[in-house]
């Protein structure tokens, strides 16, 4: 304990959580999420969920943590045990290793394929690309069509999205670049908070807003930019109607915060016991909503509007980053330099944010097992280098990928669930709010315990609920290759019938009925003798897609063992750890008069 470090200003660790949160989420997923979910009328639930569920998790974590820094504790299952020393808290600290350590696996690859645009764009690689696609255009549509049919095409060889292992043979050229970002993270992170990762937020993080901020004054000089801010912003008012919307608001409250994820349980304990949480959680997050609202929001989408029209300026995190993007700097003045600024800032974005995803591990081995900076840095690179040796290696249709961030994601929630309902039942909402007050300049009202002991942890069980409801059986119909082949080839055929049927003005009913004529109830295996001659030529094509989708659902099968052996180990180690080092520490901090 006497050795613990601390955060060197209030400065430092404010630009060190918002880096932690500022990340892919909020330049690529946040303005995906936002145009597609009713548009300006998307930040209605979105700002409700900030304020229900975004902050009051945030000030219940930074207060958690600080106070598990008294008993010098720096990770979540020495935090969480220290406050209620049962069961479940070694159970969900595990999760909170677990969470960053899963997401990691899979963000070090993001984090080099924009690295690796980066460098394309500065070197020209992306100019050329662009003019050996538009070479033969006959007009400006065509040039459009070209241009994103050409970085669609980039996107999935630079991923591998074709093959399993193509990337282990195409060169080395995504190795070298993950190395590379392996080398950079594990550099900073052995230099600890202090001389690590503070020292490298403190020049990144202006950096990061600076280059932003210069992409963000070029798109809104652009003629005709209004039209995009438009098409970006003006809000549909009868998506509020649609529970969807709701549920992808406070999605994205868990991605653009990090809370869940255990970060801010980590990074707050090297807090001292009467430094200001309050003002210090809500700067952090609200450094992090004016890069996503104002930076992220006001650039990608309405610049994809502006020259690539509106088919092609709506899309997931994968597609407006690496498809949509790339295709607008071909049309924008100096694209190429943009280009490269853009991406670089996403660079600088994926780096501050996988530093606070090692954080939480590495002070997990230092304090259960007494490891030193070395040993438990060796011991975390070799594990999340294996981890993210397979999900390149199982780069097709990324699907590797795809389940590591669904299990984590559910994960997330559940943490983030158990935390509020600690703080507020366990420890007690009004004790806990006092204790958030000590040492603030800001103090918070009274019926912030009200909120944080029913309204927030009524909502995210809501959350919990609904979001299980919409995603959790397609993902486990996903882990068995009989059901998900046999589905995905109906799919073909049902696809058909919709393509031939089209015309004829079918509502949605008759056109389920249709397919049930057609194909026999979806419960039933689909007799392809007894099909018609033109959907029986589908056959080869339904027999490949079935055998395609029951070799991803092997891959997504393995990934869920594996996580699950994982978070299991994890969990194993939290119970050692509590039982000995942990507990050891936790009770002579209380003998020592540590007491909350």
């Amino acid at each position: 304990m006497a050795g613990k470090e601390n955060w060197s200003s209030k400065f430092g660790v404010i630009l060190a959580v918002a880096g932690s949160a500022v990340g892919l989420g909020n330049f690529l997923r946040f303005p995906g999420q936002a145009v597609n979910n009713g548009g300006g009328a998307f930040m209605i639930p979105y700002i409700i969920c900030f304020f229900v569920i975004g902050v009051p998790i945030a000030w219940c974590e930074w207060t958690m943590g600080r106070l598990g820094g008294r008993y010098g504790q720096n990770n979540g299952p020495g935090i969480l045990y220290a406050l209620w020393p049962r069961w479940p808290s070694k159970v969900v600290g595990a999760m909170t290793i677990m969470i960053p350590i899963g997401i990691y696996m899979y963000y070090v690859l993001l984090e080099a394929w924009c690295l690796d645009y980066c460098i394309e764009f500065f070197s020209g690689g992306f100019a050329d690309l662009f003019a050996n696609a538009t070479a033969g255009a006959a007009d400006y549509n065509a040039e459009v069509q070209a241009v994103v049919g050409a970085t669609n095409e980039h996107w999935q060889t630079t991923f591998g999205m074709g093959e399993n292992g193509i990337l282990f043979r195409e060169g080395g050229r995504t190795i070298w670049l993950v190395l590379t970002c392996f080398l950079v993270n594990f550099f900073i992170i052995y230099h600890g908070v202090t001389r690590g990762i503070e020292v490298f937020c403190k020049w990144a993080m202006p950096m990061l807003i600076a280059c932003a901020v210069v992409i963000l004054v070029r798109v809104l000089t652009l003629q005709g930019i209004s039209s995009g801010l438009g098409f970006m912003w003006n809000p549909q008012w009868d998506k509020l109607g649609d529970w969807q919307v709701w549920l992808a608001a406070a999605g994205q409250i868990f991605f653009s915060l990090s809370v869940g994820f255990g970060l801010i349980l980590c990074y707050s304990s090297y807090l001292r016991k009467d430094d200001d949480v309050v003002l210090t959680a809500l700067s952090a997050s609200s450094a992090n909503e004016f890069c996503e609202v104002l930076l992220g929001g006001m650039i990608v989408i309405p610049t994809a509007f502006l020259f690539l029209g509106a088919a092609n300026a709506t899309g997931g995190t994968f597609g407006l980053g690496f498809i949509t993007i790339p295709a607008i700097m071909k049309f924008m003045p100096g694209g190429n330099f943009f280009g490269g600024m853009w991406f670089g800032l996403l660079f600088l974005a994926a780096v501050t944010s996988s530093l606070s995803m090692l954080q939480p591990a590495i002070a997990f081995l230092e304090d259960a097992f007494g490891m030193g900076r070395r040993a438990s840095v060796t011991v975390l690179g070799i594990i999340t280098a294996c981890g993210s040796g397979l999900v390149m290696f199982f780069s097709r249709g990324l699907v590797a990928l795809d389940h590591t961030d669904f299990w984590c994601n559910l994960m997330m929630v559940v943490a983030a669930t158990f935390q509020v309902l600690l703080f507020g039942w366990i420890i007690g909402a009004k004790r806990g709010v006092r204790e958030m007050n000590r040492g603030s300049d800001l103090k918070l009202p009274n019926f912030m315990a009200v909120m944080i002991r029913y309204v927030t942890p009524a909502f995210l069980i809501i959350i919990l609920v609904m979001w299980s409801i919409e995603k959790l059986p397609g993902k486990l119909q996903q882990l068995d290759p009989v059901a998900h082949g046999t589905a995905t080839a109906r799919g073909v055929y049902e696809a058909a019938i919709h393509d031939r049927y089209s015309e004829s003005k079918l509502d949605e009913k008759a056109m389920k009925a249709k397919v049930v004529e057609l194909l026999g109830p979806p419960e039933r295996a689909i007799d392809s003798a007894a099909l018609q001659p033109w959907l029986a030529e589908k056959g080869a094509q339904a027999n490949e897609a079935r055998e395609k989708a029951a070799g991803n659902a092997t891959v997504s099968r393995f990934v869920f063992i594996g996580i699950l052996a994982l978070l299991g180990l994890l969990i194993a180690l939290s119970d050692i750890g509590c039982r000995n080092r942990i507990g050891r520490v936790i009770k002579k901090a209380e003998q020592e008069g540590v007491q909350w």
